[in-house]
């Protein structure tokens, strides 16, 4: 299953992901988010999508894999340490207008909850956004 995952280019951009290669994809606070990183498998594809700055599809990413990390404190959900490795960046960035706009989004989770930094995508929907 491919996914979305939003960064804040501020912060850490796709331009980042490409200077150091991999990373591991962390920060992630939301319970619903966090089950979703959970779920990743080595080798399912990412699209990366800048929010706030620029708020656009720019690049992919593939799943190097994903280990969880011990709960801290004991009482709370274990952390999911997803690596992540840059692929390209796509040839025409995707802005949000767009992707709003795009029937293959139509009832998109994307859209229903707008502040989740982590959204499955289906796979006609990672065509349109990288191949589109």
């Amino acid at each position: 299953m491919p996914y979305l995952l939003k960064s804040e280019p501020a912060k850490y951009s796709f331009d980042d992901l490409l200077r150091d290669g991999e990373t591991t994809w962390d920060g992630i606070k939301n319970a619903q988010a966090l089950i979703t990183l959970r779920n990743m498998k080595k080798g399912e594809m990412c699209v990366i999508y800048h929010s706030n700055e620029g708020k656009a599809a720019v690049g992919t990413a593939k799943v190097v894999s994903v280990k969880l990390a011990p709960p801290e404190p004991p009482s709370k959900m274990t952390t999911p340490l997803v690596r992540l490795k840059a692929v390209k960046r796509l040839k025409r960035e995707k802005p949000l207008a767009e992707i709003r706009e795009a029937p293959v989004f139509a009832g998109s989770l994307l859209f229903r909850q707008f502040r989740l930094s982590v959204v499955p995508l289906t796979d006609e929907q990672y065509d349109w956004l990288v191949n589109g």
